[in-house]
Order: structure tokens, then sequence, then C-alpha cells
């Protein structure tokens, strides 16, 4: 079946996926006196989560009420007809795949809502070594296309 992923988005918070949320962009954080973009890790373990140094805006928060955006795996659903689970890709990705997979916000003590069950990030196989990845606010291209590169094994492309 699909990989198991789960993705802390330190530089987003969770309510950046409500009606109104907001997400910072590149030009706040430069703002918010880090010396280079490219420098804040967006990706972080667990371990280090709580160990974080960014002294901007975000770090402030309550972060049991106001947490960092997690992403995780999109359930699949049964295919009676296939007798398999399948994910809905609504036509954009063409080849079954280990690979390919659809990220949904993962938000504890809150109630799942149709506006947490959309997806975020999907990315799947469209052909021998061809894929697709379609991504939506609040992550950036950039954020987007590291999860999918940190998805594939050493084994790049190769079933």
């Amino acid at each position: 079946g699909p990989r198991r992923m789960h993705c802390v988005m330190d530089a987003i918070p969770a309510t950046a996926i409500e009606p109104g949320g907001v997400a910072p962009t590149q030009t706040e954080f430069l703002l918010n006196g880090l010396d280079s973009f490219s420098s804040y890790p967006f990706f972080r373990s667990k371990s280090i989560h709580s160990e974080s140094s960014f002294s901007g805006p975000l770090s402030s928060r309550n972060s049991a009420k106001d947490g960092m955006l997690s992403l995780k795996n999109k359930a699949p659903r049964w295919h009676e007809q296939l007798q398999c689970w399948c994910l809905n890709f609504r036509g954009r990705v063409t080849v079954a795949s280990v690979k390919n997979f659809q990220l949904v916000a993962s938000l504890e003590n809150t109630q799942v809502t149709h506006e947490h069950d959309k997806v975020l990030l999907q990315f799947g196989k469209v052909a021998k070594d061809s894929f697709t990845m379609d991504y939506r606010y609040p992550l950036s291209a950039f954020q987007a296309f590291a999860i999918c590169l940190s998805s594939f094994d050493t084994k790049i492309a190769c079933e």
C-alpha cells in the first residue's frame, strides 16, 4: 500500500487552513530577523520541534491551542468493484504505485470537518519515470516539492 507519511510544518500554523486563516510568507520571515530564508528549517522531527530557536511571532503561539500544521495520509476508501483500497486522484494520477499519496491536515483535539478533509498535497505516477504534484494553500511550491522528494527512497522511480 501507500507509504505512511506524517509532516509537521513548523512554519505554518494549524489555523492557516481555517476560513480566513493565514500563513507567513517568505517576506514575513525575512522581516522577522532571519538572515536567510533558506536557513530556516521547514521540516523538523518531533524531537527537536520543541527546541526551536526561532524567535519570531510563531514561537510565541500556544502550541497546544494553536499548534503547527500537521499533515497525514488521507485514508483510502474501499472500492467494491475492484475489491481494494483506493484514493480518488480525480484523474490526475493514472498509474498505480506505492509512491502515490494524498496528504490532509491532521488536527488533534478538534472535530473533523469537510474543510479538514481537503487534500493539501497529492503526488502520483502518470507514466514510467513521470509523476504529477498538486498542492494548495497554505503549502508553497517549495514545501510541496520537498515533501514529494522526501517520499522517495534510494531507488528513485523504481517499483
